[in-house]
């Protein structure tokens, strides 16, 4: 099974699915637009902007389940991603990422990288890198910035598929 086997919501609420990003290098985050990982939206656009042309893309899939910190529809959400950090990578609908309603992505992802202290979700803003082939290589705690994560996706960009 790879990242491609999924479809996902867009926050117009059709299908997408994950195929289309077949041979690049994801970067897929859970997001939350009033915690105190929000700013980390900076540092992710300045990685999409810097590396989207060699074939990295950030997937954004925000989340309420944590402290109710993202509270708004999609559109609410876009809004203020686009208004206040200018980000322009892809944003798809609101989603759960733990129990009962928890997307079947997120179950995949957890269970190709479990956390330190067992597989759940602890936060916004948890990070999983993706390989070219579509598989799961590293998974990031929300403390990691993204400017930390630079070296860990320009060694995938780097790499043949």
């Amino acid at each position: 099974m790879a990242i491609y086997d999924f479809t996902v919501k867009t926050v117009n609420g059709g299908d997408f699915c994950l195929s289309e990003y077949r041979g690049k290098v994801l970067l897929v985050v859970n997001t939350a637009t009033a915690c105190g990982f929000t700013p980390q939206y900076e540092g992710l656009q300045n990685l999409y902007e810097k590396y989207k042309e060699q074939g990295f893309e950030i997937l954004d899939f925000p989340c309420n389940q944590f402290g109710h910190q993202a509270p708004g529809t999609d559109e609410e959400i876009g809004s203020f991603c686009t208004l206040k950090y200018h980000t322009t990578f892809p944003r798809f609908s609101k989603i759960e990422v733990n129990g009962e309603n928890e997307h079947p992505l997120y179950t995949w992802l957890k269970s190709e990288k479990g956390g330190i202290v067992g597989s759940k979700i602890k936060w916004n803003f948890t990070k999983f890198l993706i390989d070219r082939n579509g598989e799961v290589i590293e998974r990031f705690a929300p403390t990691t910035t993204p400017s930390a994560l630079e070296k860990e996706i320009t060694k995938n960009i780097d790499k043949e598929k």
